[in-house]
């Protein structure tokens, strides 16, 4: 008999997803969903007209690059899908399959569809994994359809797959696990005959808890069960409560409600210590947003503002790495974009400190909105539409760049707001020196 090439995941051949599961297989793999009705979250690629939708029910087959954070269902997706048009599936990983294997799984998928016309799904996990030989290797075959490619990534596939590749597929984002899809699957596994099968259940604490380890990772939440219900099985116990949780998997819960007191508490008390300069106390609730899996971006957005709001010009740095670090974040996601989240909290908590521009600007907003808001000067108005001349538009305007010193003496406020001052420097950090060159530029500017 011939012998077959089909890896996956595991090292054996992928079973479909509608066979029954092997209950000595990990509980997240038992619970994969056999349908798409079976599927919680990624609406977006789900639903009516939806692109995952319109393929399952007949449309066009198209390799596939499924991208998204780990545990959001993009081998659950692929099997569905390799199911639902009728194709063998075979799965490869990049972490351990080389071109070798790659070629075999081709040639075998060649001679199949020359045989008898079986069509082969080749799925790839962590193809961003394969170097460029290997990525490659697929092109002929995702080429000429001996393959229908459905490959997994988390990292971004437009800076970690080859372009040919990229324009033979079809790119699809996988979004994080919302909290509530988690609980779903949690629930799902604890009741179902594929899981727990009703042999313990689960407190509110304990699935609170569960469900803000798995951080929007369906996997990391089952296997958090798994092993907190083998915990509680080993003692007779019936009832998987937050002790136990916490003792099977290592990591203590952290009161933190991403919508009660304690976000509010925690966030407070994080910006209040990076004004305050204590950058070790912010490093200890930026690990507490963290572990509790606060919204990264939300932690990002909070440095965003501080850096204005309480730095300022003392260091005009401190936006820019604050700035870069949301945008690492949204890169490369989570756990790694702790770190730029951390290099940002450091930065900002030991730069000096000035809350000079929040100071500024909310001053001429209150007087905008009390009415001391006047006529521009006519030489400061556009003058390059016709008829601009004949109102006085621009009519005596002075072009700074024509003085050696680029700064002259000329009104640029509304007559009610000459000689009001609203940007007042420090003298920490690079305000210092601002707090010495903004009079002198204000005495030129004002001819005084």
């Amino acid at each position: 008999m011939e012998q077959e090439f089909d890896f996956d995941l595991y090292g054996a051949e992928a079973a479909p997803a509608t066979r029954v599961a092997d209950q000595r297989a990990p509980l997240a793999v038992r619970m994969r969903p056999a349908s798409l009705d079976e599927v919680v979250g990624q609406d977006h690629l789900l639903g009516p007209g939806a692109p995952l939708r319109r393929l399952v029910e007949g449309a066009a087959p198209a390799s596939l690059l499924l991208y998204g954070p780990p545990g959001t269902g993009k081998t659950t997706l692929a099997t569905l899908v390799s199911s639902a048009i009728g194709r063998r599936f075979v799965a490869l990983s990049a972490l351990t399959a080389g071109v070798k294997e790659v070629r075999a799984v081709i040639d075998d998928a060649r001679r199949r569809l020359g045989r008898s016309g079986e069509s082969t799904v080749l799925f790839i996990d962590e193809v961003h994994r394969f170097s460029r030989t290997q990525q490659d290797a697929l092109l002929g075959a995702v080429e000429d359809r001996t393959v229908l490619l459905v490959a997994a990534t988390t990292e971004n596939p437009f800076f970690s797959v080859v372009s040919p590749l990229l324009s033979r597929s079809l790119v699809l984002q996988l979004k994080p696990l919302e909290d509530d899809h988690v609980r779903a699957l949690v629930r799902r596994a604890v009741g179902d005959e594929r899981g727990l099968g009703g042999a313990v259940t689960l407190d509110a604490d304990a699935e609170n808890h569960i469900v803000r380890l798995a951080g929007g990772d369906a996997r990391r939440a089952l296997t958090a069960l798994e092993a907190a219900a083998d915990s509680a099985g080993a003692t007779q116990a019936k009832v998987v409560d937050l002790a136990t949780v916490e003792a099977t998997v290592d990591k203590a819960a952290v009161r933190y409600d991403r919508q009660g007191d304690q976000h509010y508490d925690v966030t407070s008390a994080f910006i209040k210590s990076i004004r305050g300069s204590d950058v070790d106390a912010a490093l200890h609730y930026l690990a507490r947003m963290i572990e509790a899996g606060e919204d990264p971006r939300f932690i990002a957005r909070r440095l965003i503002v501080h850096a204005s709001e309480d730095i300022g010009m003392a260091d005009p740095t401190a936006l820019q790495t604050a700035v870069a670090a949301a945008q690492a974040v949204q890169l490369i996601g989570m756990p790694e974009g702790r770190l730029a989240l951390a290099q940002a909290t450091v930065h900002l908590a030991t730069a000096p400190k000035s809350n000079a521009v929040i100071t500024a600007i909310d001053a001429a907003m209150s007087d905008v909105r009390a009415g001391a808001a006047g006529s521009v000067p006519t030489h400061l108005r556009d003058g390059h539409y016709a008829g601009a001349k004949k109102l006085g538009n621009a009519t005596g305007y002075r072009y700074p760049h024509n003085v050696p010193e680029g700064v002259l003496a000329q009104q640029y406020p509304p007559d009610e707001l000459v000689g009001r001052d609203y940007y007042n420097p420090t003298n920490r950090g690079s305000e210092r020196a601002l707090a010495d060159r903004l009079p002198k530029l204000r005495r030129v500017i004002r001819d005084q």
